[in-house]
């Protein structure tokens, strides 16, 4: 289980960050049914992490899409891991281990600064663009407009940066009207900071009995669930 000293949190649930990422940001962005419906889609991410997330998207957007489809994730890292730890850490799910040996074997070794790898996949394309560096630095020189952001960083309580109000409106602004967010804090001050971004937010149950989780949407009152 991958761990953080600097910010004194793990990578992803210690229940399983699989089914983590499925419940909270496939299912809180109202996906595999969106990507079915939307040729060119893009995604944000704060927090790369292990690239679990990625794999995992690239799993239910491959049996998803239509073809010929187009994917664009873009994730915003401080600290972009090690080949050989992010090997072995995606090794706990064997059944991803195509897709994992494609990322890592064209993942540097030792990361220096933004990484940007492109992927076929039966007729279809995918781009992995990581934006190495402090979040608000690399988001406000970012150009996208996202159909739906995972919202991953470690803790609020251990890791406030990432989920400030000046942050958050950086998401909204990289968000197309209509775009979605999810993430497994419910914390009140979060949802606050992305309300005043212009997101609706709302409370869903959590993952693996956590209480709640938060989802939202820009411009628009509500959002259909998964």
């Amino acid at each position: 289980m991958p761990y953080s000293e600097e910010f004194g949190d793990f990578y992803y649930s210690r229940a399983d960050g699989r089914a983590e990422c499925r419940h909270v940001f496939l299912g809180g962005n109202g996906l595999p049914a969106r990507f079915a419906a939307t040729p060119h889609f893009i995604i944000g991410e704060l927090g790369f992490g292990t690239g679990l997330n990625f794999i995992e998207t690239w799993s239910v957007w491959e049996a998803t899409a239509p073809e010929a489809a187009t994917l664009e994730f873009h994730s915003f890292e401080l600290h972009p891991l090690r080949r050989s730890d992010m090997t072995r850490a995606l090794s706990a799910w064997p059944d991803l281990a195509a897709r994992t040996a494609q990322l890592v074997a064209a993942w540097p070794e030792a990361p220096g600064g933004d990484i940007r790898l492109d992927f076929a996949s039966g007729g279809r394309s995918i781009s992995l663009q990581i934006h190495a560096g402090l979040a608000l630095d690399t988001l406000e020189a970012a150009r996208l407009n996202a159909d739906a952001w995972y919202l991953d960083g470690f803790s609020p309580s251990r890791n406030p940066d990432m989920w400030s109000a000046e942050l958050m409106r950086l998401v909204a602004g990289r968000t197309r009207q209509g775009g979605t967010f999810a993430t497994y804090s419910a914390a009140g001050w979060v949802r606050r900071n992305l309300q005043a971004a212009g997101f609706t937010v709302e409370k869903r149950p959590g993952h693996a009995g956590k209480r709640a989780m938060s989802a939202g949407v820009l411009g628009k009152p509500d959002i259909s669930p998964d």
